[in-house]
């Protein structure tokens, strides 16, 4: 008799369980939709602002870079210069020297390894 009960209430709990469980998920993404909904045309607003910031930020970062090249005395940075004068990846330096080397202010001497190193134009 006692196992009989303890299979009852298993099966009811199981039933509860997942009646609560769809009750829930179904009521977080009722909240979701609601809330993006109004807010929506914000957040592309935001996007816009985030990525107008980002681009502003790269060509700081890249002005920053061509006057590293003035100042420096042998007119010549590796990529580690780059990583350490803006506090940014080994990826991002890596980045900044081949847009600015698409656009013609620096070109890379060597092809690969530690022996990389870039140069401005026109010095």
């Amino acid at each position: 008799m006692n196992y009989l009960k303890l299979i009852i209430v298993g099966i009811a709990g199981i039933v509860l369980g997942t009646y609560l469980g769809r009750k829930y998920k179904t009521g977080k993404e009722d909240k979701s939709f609601d809330a993006s909904a109004a807010p929506g045309a914000s957040s592309v607003q935001e996007k816009e602002s985030l990525v107008e910031k980002q681009a502003r930020e790269k060509e700081e970062n890249k002005r920053k870079i061509l006057e590293f090249f003035n100042g420096a005395q042998n007119k010549r940075a590796a990529n580690n210069d780059i990583e350490n004068l803006l506090g940014v990846s080994d990826a991002t330096a890596t980045r900044y020297l081949d847009e600015l080397e698409k656009e013609g202010r620096i070109r890379q001497v060597g092809k690969t390894g530690r022996y990389v190193y870039y140069e401005k134009v026109g010095q």
